[in-house]
C-alpha cells in the first residue's frame, strides 16, 4: 500500500533525475543534484561523526573533560567537512557562475565569461590525482584563463553520462541568458 504522503517524491518520480525548478535567479542555485558518490561520502562521515560524538559524550561521563573536548572537536570538524564536500560543485545565478571547491571557491560575472563549451579532455577520477578520459565543461574568462566547471567523472557524475551532458546543457543556458551573448 504506497503512502505518496509519507515522501517526497510527488512531484518528482523517485527514478527520474531532473534538476529542479528555479523560482528566484538572483539566488545562487545548483544546476544539478548532487550525485550519489558525493552524498554516500557525506553520509558515511556523519555517521563517522555520530560515533565520534557518541565516543566524547562517555568520555564526559568518565570525567576526562580535556579528552572530550578534542573528540567534540574532531566530531564539529568531520561535520563540517561533510557539509562542506555536500557544497561542492558549481553553481548559477543571474549574477554569474561560482566554482566551490572544499578549500576555494571562484566566482565569475557572466559578463567576463569569454566562451563555454564541452571539451574531451584528461580529467580527474572523482578528484584523486589519477586522470581518465572524459568531458569537461570549461569556462574562458576574459584574459584566457580556464576553468573547469563540472566534468563526468567526478563525484557528480561519475556512471552518470546523461545528468552530465543535461547539467552542461543548464550551465551553458544560463550564460545564453545573462552573459555578454545576451547583452548583444
Amino acid at each position: 500500500m504506497p503512502l505518496p504522503f509519507l515522501t517526497a517524491d510527488r512531484a518528482f518520480d523517485a527514478t527520474d533525475d531532473v534538476a529542479l525548478p528555479f523560482d528566484d535567479h538572483d539566488q545562487w542555485r545548483r544546476p544539478y543534484r548532487p550525485g550519489p558518490w558525493r552524498v554516500g561520502v557525506a553520509a558515511l562521515a556523519l555517521l563517522l561523526a555520530s560515533f565520534v560524538l557518541f565516543a566524547a559524550v562517555i568520555i564526559v561521563a568518565a570525567g576526562a573533560t580535556g579528552g572530550a573536548f578534542a573528540t567534540f572537536g574532531l566530531a564539529a570538524a568531520i561535520i563540517a567537512g561533510a557539509l562542506r564536500a555536500l557544497r561542492v560543485g558549481t553553481w548559477v545565478s543571474r549574477h554569474g557562475v561560482r566554482r566551490v571547491g572544499f578549500f576555494s571557491t571562484a566566482t565569475v560575472a557572466w559578463p567576463r565569461v569569454t566562451e563555454l563549451r564541452t571539451v574531451q579532455q584528461p580529467v580527474r577520477w572523482l578528484g584523486l590525482p589519477r586522470t581518465v578520459q572524459g568531458q569537461a565543461l570549461v569556462l574562458v574568462r576574459q584574459g584566457g584563463e580556464q576553468i573547469s566547471l563540472l566534468t563526468d567523472h567526478n563525484a557528480d557524475f561519475l556512471s552518470r553520462v546523461e545528468a552530465f551532458d543535461r547539467a552542461a546543457d543548464t550551465v551553458e543556458a544560463w550564460n545564453a541568458e545573462y552573459g555578454v551573448h545576451a547583452a548583444r
